[in-house]
């Protein structure tokens, strides 16, 4: 399928005015006005979609819908076709698209403009990908089963105007399954919300959240984190509020900034275990600094929603889920200044907290690093696994508290200083179970942090925990093909005691100043110097001091090669099946993109770190 590249999307002036208010350096909007052909190759591979429309009060609304991959794709040029089954008594999103068209009834918008927005999202991956645009047509098609009530199955064509990848951050692993839907019941649809929504609320640890841009554009996407990050500030006859934590993320705030021009929300809150479902409409009040910190302790923005309309139903949903790994991003539940629950509480409602301190220093470079920590409580975190990476909160130690204006640090008014760092330590040989070890470039606030620190300052930060599945798969007699970007080398160093580094075939580019992160590497793991091709840029400038580092790391074996990575050099790789091969990559988004490019008809599995 050829795609058709138009221009570029600019950023509302309520996206703009946000980015401002939150001193956010200017960066071009990586929205696509098209099916990318990132969200194309996704979409296929979703197990669910929250899908968000409009009402005819311009009111939003969001159902999700799903429950195995496989029921939306592309079928045309930015055209998606979505075949699924639905709940279509009560699901207000079906109401409001299709209005109980059944076959023969086929809604035609023809050339009306009725905005949807989507969320297509694999919780078992933490894939996800944003759609916006308007509905072309849909139907409904009964579906007859005995004891199971009247259920219908939906076709609806989507033109997509939009697109965009979104990072995994805050989104709790799930393994989805359909379902059937025993009798979809409509429990309550008024305000105040009955005490089983309310619980449900409490207990969520993901929601789905659609807003608009006046009528001309929408967009759904995800607010996650511990169970019980959304906070219920009122409910009673004068009306329900929420409150819910903006987080750190990829400060782009296109969902705040829709509801900085159009402070209005569709939310739906689902129950994987029940299948029961909460859907919401209301306005909202976006607070930043000192409001929100007053109102919700520790955070530096927060949204209230002024619920209008809801609708709780029970056994809605066409899929179970069952939980999986939590993200390590997730901080401890905030509660609101109301509860009278200090940050000592937290900790205690989280239950036990590990810690790692610091043991050990290494320079290996200017800029690079080798960090080992030992874990207070192993039992809380548990043993990491090689290719993973650990999460470590530095909001005690960075932290400077609330402020209004920051000029000398404007990004730390939303960062929560919650980072990830690949493990570079193996788990076997000369790495206690109660430590880890990372290896790092000095590239930000809490890195320049870390390489300040004095081993016998006895630093300690609290750990979030250890995630990532970026594990390298050898059978027998099968050569690995391995690409690293500088840094990139670390989570093959955890797992190079598990491998046969006779059929390891790494290409690894970095520039001469990195070149002692090399020589470690090569002394540290002998036989791998003699399977590695190493690309040198800047090698031709370092003068005799270069030459006799490039004899150095040819006499431990490795060929060198004092130039750019190019695409040609990926298929000249001694002993390697033309498209057998699973390639690995881990680099940075630039050479990223590259490579798969240069990869498109291998199978290539990477990690990425652009959180």
């Amino acid at each position: 399928m050829a795609f058709i590249h138009s221009n570029q999307i600019e950023w509302h002036h309520g996206e703009a005015s946000i980015q401002k208010k939150l001193h956010v350096p200017y960066q071009d909007n990586p929205t696509s006005p098209f099916l990318s052909p990132h969200a194309a190759r996704l979409l296929p591979h979703v197990s669910l979609l929250a899908l968000g429309t409009l009402d005819d009060a311009g009111r939003p609304w969001t159902t999700l819908l799903g429950g195995a991959p496989g029921f939306i794709r592309p079928v045309g040029q930015s055209i998606v076709g979505i075949k699924t089954p639905v709940d279509p008594l009560y699901d207000p999103v079906i109401n409001i698209l299709l209005n109980g068209k059944y076959q023969g009834e086929n809604v035609d918008q023809g050339k009306t403009t009725r905005l949807v927005s989507g969320l297509g999202i694999h919780l078992a991956t933490r894939s996800r990908v944003k759609l916006a645009g308007k509905l072309v047509a849909g139907a409904l098609d009964r579906i007859s089963m005995q004891d199971y009530g009247e259920m219908a199955e939906a076709q609806l064509v989507i033109k997509v105007e939009q697109s965009l990848g979104n990072c995994p951050k805050y989104l709790n692993k799930k393994e989805i399954v359909p379902a059937v839907v025993p009798k979809p019941a409509l429990a309550s649809s008024k305000v105040p919300l009955p005490v089983e929504a309310i619980n449900l609320l409490l207990r969520a640890d993901v929601f789905f959240i659609s807003s608009c841009h006046g009528h001309l554009t929408m967009g759904t996407n995800h607010r996650g984190g511990s169970a019980g990050f959304c906070r219920v500030l009122k409910n009673d006859d004068y009306g329900t509020i929420l409150v819910y934590p903006e987080f750190s993320g990829n400060r782009l705030y296109q969902t705040l900034g829709n509801l900085q021009t159009t402070p209005k929300a569709g939310i739906v809150v689902p129950d994987f275990d029940s299948g029961d479902v909460l859907h919401l409409t209301g306005t909202t009040e976006i607070l930043i600094g000192k409001e929100a910190a007053d109102l919700l302790p520790r955070s530096n923005v927060a949204v209230k929603v002024q619920i209008e309309d809801a609708r709780f139903i029970q056994n809605g949903l066409t899929f179970r889920g069952t939980a999986g790994e939590p993200s390590p991003y997730n901080p401890p539940v905030r509660f609101l200044a109301s509860e009278g629950r200090t940050s000592v509480d937290v900790q205690k409602v989280n239950d036990r907290l590990a810690y790692a301190k610091l043991i050990k220093k290494e320079l290996l470079t200017p800029t690079i690093g080798r960090f080992r920590f030992s874990i207070s409580d192993p039992e809380v975190v548990g043993r990491f696994k090689p290719g993973q990476y650990v999460a470590l909160a530095f909001e005690d130690e960075l932290g400077a508290g609330y402020s209004h204006m920051r000029d000398d640090d404007p990004s730390s008014l939303n960062d929560d200083l919650v980072r990830s760092f690949t493990v570079s330590s193996s788990g076997r040989g000369g790495t206690p179970e109660d430590e880890v070890e990372i290896t790092i470039r000095n590239v930000g606030k809490v890195t320049a942090f870390l390489f300040r620190q004095n081993v016998r300052a006895g630093l300690e930060v609290p750990m979030k925990g250890f995630s990532g599945t970026f594990a390298i798969h050898q059978d027998e007699d099968e050569i690995i093909p391995f690409v690293a970007g500088g840094i990139g080398i670390t989570p093959l160093l955890a797992q190079l005691p598990d491998l046969d580094l006779r059929r390891i075939r790494l290409i690894w580019t970095m520039n001469i100043t990195d070149i002692g992160l090399a020589i470690d590497t090569f002394e540290r793991y002998p036989p791998l110097a003699r399977s590695t091709m190493l690309y040198l840029s800047g090698a031709a400038d370092g003068g005799q001091e270069g030459l006799q580092t490039t004899l150095r790391l040819e006499q431990h074996g490795a060929r060198v090669c004092k130039r750019r990575l190019a695409a040609s050099d990926l298929l000249s790789i001694q002993g390697l099946p033309a498209l057998s091969s699973t390639w690995y990559i881990c680099a940075g988004p630039q050479l990223r993109q590259a490579l798969l490019s240069w990869l498109s008809d291998r199978k290539v599995i990477y990690e990425s770190f652009d959180y």
